[in-house]
């Protein structure tokens, strides 16, 4: 009898165990279908490791503030086609959670909305892609690759799939031919696959595996995801380390990142480097001065520049800005930035759902913007255009570079 009740109890906990992680699971698998609803997505933004699995790391030990001189005044509003639009309401509509400004060094504009404090965490969505594109300048520095290389020369399991043979270039530059469907309104585009495929508990390695290529690589641009995150995989694959730490050891202490930092995983560990990382408005605006700057960053220079002018600066006809018809969409596109259309030596990081790391270095400017837009899947990309143009406005308000005296800000903004 002892023997069976034993029994009856192993198959029991058996089940009670089967059942709790079918539970998480499913659980997981709501809350992607329904992250981005408008009565959770701003909470859901703020508080990602609340769903999802994460590493975590904290602040620099040597964090490095911003000056600041909050002095400049927003423009009351900006043009986007045929339109005039409002500042404050546009803000307001697409649930903007924090806005940034940094002329010059100094933080000139700082605003926290909907919740966010200058220490919360939020989702980078895409922007994360900009930043696994910077380590991966730094391993390109450090000599452990070379551009031209096919990605399957180190990573060997990746032959026979669609990324067989492809330049590790040509997936920096979002040209590596795989076919995909990145559109958020389509329940079974390949994204939104990808992510019920993630919470389901299947590897981000595999589910790369998987797409199918679709052009020859090195001659369209268009936008892939998973293409990041092979870059990830290869990252660790060159370097011996998670993306975390050598995040950690290459970027994090010489920034003087401020704050802790998540980053999301899936069920092998693996960050998900397309967009699972997690930052505050100050520490992303980091990134921004690292470009502003050529890599350099209080006195050290911790990616080159000419890195920095590769990863900004289209170099083929299907890159370029504008009506292109080698390329799905009309801006330009370097090492995972984007250079807008009119090109004005200007570039920037995006997430969907409307975050931004504008760089416009001809006015010494950074714009960093972190938001939960609702919207989004209706308004489409559109909002990206809206964006862009708000960005260029408040650039317009300041004076080139060339004019050395600094001057009242409000007096531009007006």
């Amino acid at each position: 009898m002892k023997l069976v009740l034993k029994f009856l109890l192993a198959i029991i906990l058996a089940i009670v165990v089967v059942a709790a992680v079918k539970f998480k699971t499913i659980k997981r698998l709501y809350t992607a279908i329904h992250l981005f609803d408008e009565n959770v997505i701003i909470d859901n933004f703020q508080n990602m490791d609340k769903h999802f699995k994460v590493v975590r790391w904290e602040a620099s030990d040597h964090p490095i503030s911003f000056p600041k001189n909050i002095s400049y005044t927003l423009p009351d509003n900006f043009s986007f086609k045929d339109s005039l639009i409002q500042v404050d309401e546009y803000l307001n509509f697409v649930n903007t959670e924090g806005l940034m400004i940094i002329y010059r060094d100094t933080v000139v504009f700082e605003q926290y909305m909907n919740g966010l404090t200058e220490s919360t965490t939020h989702i980078s969505w895409s922007m994360a892609k900009s930043v696994v594109a910077t380590l991966m300048g730094v391993a390109y520095d450090e000599g452990l690759y070379q551009l031209d290389d096919p990605v399957t020369q180190y990573l060997p399991q990746f032959k026979g799939t669609a990324y067989d043979g492809v330049k590790i270039k040509d997936i920096l530059q979002m040209s590596s031919g795989v076919r995909f469907n990145e559109d958020y309104g389509d329940f079974n585009s390949d994204i939104n696959r990808f992510g019920r495929a993630f919470a389901m508990g299947s590897s981000l390695e595999k589910f790369a595996m998987s797409l199918e290529r679709e052009r020859k690589p090195g001659t369209y641009c268009h936008y892939v995801s998973m293409d990041t995150q092979v870059l990830g995989i290869l990252l660790i694959k060159l370097t011996g380390m998670s993306l975390t730490d050598y995040l950690k050891l290459k970027l994090w202490e010489s920034l003087g990142m401020q704050d802790q930092a998540e980053w999301i995983v899936d069920n092998t560990g693996k960050e998900v480097a397309l967009g699972g990382l997690n930052m505050t408005l100050r520490d992303y605006a980091k990134l921004g001065q690292l470009y502003l700057h050529d890599g350099m960053y209080n006195d050290q220079q911790i990616v080159s520049k000419q890195w920095i002018e590769m990863a900004t600066t289209p170099d083929a006809p299907h890159l370029m800005p504008g009506e292109n018809e080698m390329s799905s969409h009309d801006y330009g596109y370097g090492f995972q930035w984007w250079i807008p259309n009119p090109d004005e030596g200007d570039f920037f990081a995006a997430g969907i759902y409307n975050q931004y790391i504008y760089v416009q270095p001809e006015k010494e400017l950074v714009i960093v913007k972190l938001s939960a837009n609702h919207h989004f899947k209706h308004e489409g990309q559109a909002t990206k255009g809206m964006h862009i143009g708000l960005f260029k406005t408040i650039s317009a308000t300041f004076p080139d570079k060339t004019i050395p005296e600094k001057i009242e800000i409000n007096e531009q903004a007006n």
